[in-house]
């Protein structure tokens, strides 16, 4: 009996706080409108972190792992240093030494880079173009789906044979096999032997898709006429032998170029791995500080709520006073004003979750951002915005009960 008496008592105080609420929507509507936006911006800027978190975790994978980049030095002419990459210090028996002489690198895959103007019949597209070793692939994690990779043989016979990206297909080929094609590369013939798989872009926004790759040792004497290599990738055997394999690499290095001690280092190691989980962590670091800034106005919202309350509280003075003088506690009287206070909460919360959602949803269709609403912030935010109506109303409902009968009758 105690129980239904205390469901029936529930009911009325949600009754008549929505017929309160209802007499003012303009008010409740405006006082709603923090809460919506707190709840909206928490949701769509916790989409949008997690986004920016998910692609640079599909950069890291597309990269391949336990990888760092060996660069040439920059050249000084006439007291002018020109970018990193400028010498030829650089060669492949370098990467041979790499390969054989340090103990934690698993694979070398040395490289020779530069774009070029592809043509297929009628169809032609600049690109850019690799030559590169068998290794690259495996060093990459790079696969084939169409055809077939060339061999360790066509690269000592410098094949005239090429894989294509992606994009370098859909742009040359379109619906078309590929496979068996010749295309034209400074005026040299190539057959394509395969289309390489998707990557995507980089962490530097370019497309990896948009590339010719061929036998390094044809791109060196057919192509770019030169017999050094423009940088390596390399491989550690194990995440935890990467520091390792850079500095004996990098004495390796200096030993074969015969480096004196004082002397700078003639090419550039970049940890690849390193940079990019830098990147995330700090996309992470952004994505809690956007996060955290929208939820300021989730507090601004519910301090909208306790003024309107306040508000509340004063107009309906005489309302108090006779609920009292029929019988209401001062719990009852309470209960009523935390009720409103939660109900504008909530249904705020309610409005800007479907707002956030919404922004989340068609956000990567008008601009280029990638987005993933988290169901954790959806959930924060609900239970944040039922929280600040409980918090935020206790005050005005804790004033309202202690009215006195008798001073609230008086109340004009």
């Amino acid at each position: 009996m105690t129980r239904e008496i205390k469901i029936m008592g529930l009911q009325i105080n949600i009754s008549t706080a929505l017929s309160s609420l209802r007499v003012n929507k303009l008010r409740a509507g405006l006082t709603m409108l923090g809460v919506i936006i707190g709840v909206a911006a928490v949701i769509a800027m916790v989409a949008i972190g997690q986004g920016a978190k998910d692609r640079v975790s599909k950069q890291i994978e597309s990269m391949g792992s336990n990888l760092f980049l060996i660069l040439p030095g920059a050249s000084t002419s006439g007291g002018l240093r020109a970018a990193t990459g400028s010498r030829t210090t650089l060669t492949m028996d370098d990467a041979e030494a790499i390969r054989r002489e340090v103990p934690a690198v698993s694979n070398v895959a040395p490289t020779v880079r530069g774009s070029a103007q592809v043509v297929a019949g009628n169809q032609n597209w600049s690109t850019i173009l690799m030559g590169v070793t068998p290794s690259f692939l495996e060093v990459r994690e790079w696969g084939v789906v169409k055809g077939e990779a060339f061999s360790e043989t066509e690269v000592r016979g410098s094949a005239k044979v090429a894989l294509i990206g992606r994009t370098v297909k859909e742009n040359l080929f379109g619906d078309e096999d590929p496979i068996g094609q010749i295309i034209r590369i400074k005026n040299v013939p190539f057959m394509v032997n395969g289309v390489l798989s998707e990557k995507g872009q980089s962490s530097m926004g370019q497309d990896q898709d948009d590339v010719v790759i061929v036998p390094i040792t044809t791109a060196q004497k057919k192509l770019f006429g030169i017999t050094h290599i423009t940088g390596m990738l390399v491989k550690a055997s194990a995440p935890t032998l990467v520091k390792e394999a850079v500095d004996d690499t990098s004495r390796l290095l200096r030993q074969r170029h015969r480096i004196m001690p004082k002397q700078e280092d003639d090419f550039t190691i970049r940890n690849l791995t390193e940079m990019l989980t830098l990147r995330e962590s700090t996309s992470q670091t952004m994505m809690l500080l956007l996060g955290s800034i929208a939820s300021i106005s989730l507090i601004v919202g519910g301090i909208g709520i306790m003024n309107i309350m306040l508000v509340s509280v004063t107009e309906r003075t005489k309302e108090i006073g006779i609920r009292r003088a029929i019988g209401a506690t001062r719990k009852d009287i309470q209960l009523q004003f935390l009720t409103e206070a939660v109900i504008l909460s909530l249904t705020g919360g309610i409005i800007g979750i479907l707002l956030g959602s919404s922004v989340a949803i068609f956000l990567p269709y008008i601009v280029e951002w990638e987005t993933r609403i988290s169901p954790l912030s959806i959930l924060g935010a609900f239970g944040f915005s039922a929280a600040t109506g409980i918090f935020f109303g206790l005050y005005p409902a804790r004033k309202a009960s202690s009215v006195h009968p008798i001073v609230a009758l008086k109340y004009e």
